[in-house]
């Protein structure tokens, strides 16, 4: 049996930004029951020095987005980072989603062989694809998922693991 690459990015990706949006919707209602003012939850952050829980989502929609579009040979598309509601986090979800649903199996067909070259703020980064999935992708989109998860459960949100999963 062999894997491919769609079927360990675009096709995981999809359905936990799907949970993560399922997520945003249980923090909505909390924050519309609980009265939480406009911004609170979009701002929260583990610590001063880490990204707020907006930033998160929009990270967690890039390395999904960024990383699929690199590994099949495609320019990513660029989404301006300007999200500041629960409602236009939801959006740039839904957007990633429509996005990845482009991709098809072909495209990504040997993908895992495919040189990366992803300039970064203070250097450049090359790798081959699978190194690239294994080492950057997975790992930096689970760490702003659960980032997001664990910001949000932690103010009381009525999250639990089976929301992040999805229901398995």
């Amino acid at each position: 049996m062999s894997v491919s690459v769609h079927s360990m990015t675009v096709e995981p990706f999809i359905q936990m930004l799907g949970n993560l949006s399922n997520i945003l919707d249980k923090a909505a209602a909390h924050a519309e029951a609980k009265k939480i003012e406009a911004g609170v939850l979009e701002g929260l952050r583990l610590t001063p020095d880490m990204f707020t829980l907006a930033r998160q989502i929009m990270l967690t929609c890039d390395f999904a987005k960024n990383s699929c579009a690199r590994l099949a040979g495609l320019e990513p598309p660029r989404f301006e980072d300007t999200e500041k509601t629960l409602a236009e986090l939801q959006a740039r979800i839904a957007k990633t989603v429509d996005y990845l649903k482009t991709l098809t199996p072909a495209q990504l067909e040997g993908a895992e062989q495919r040189h990366i070259v992803l300039p970064l703020r203070t250097r450049t980064l090359e790798m081959d694809g699978l190194p690239f999935i294994q080492k950057w992708t997975v790992p930096n989109f689970y760490f702003h998922m659960t980032t997001t998860y664990a910001l949000l459960r932690g103010v009381g949100v009525d999250i639990g693991k089976q929301d992040f999963l999805g229901g398995y």
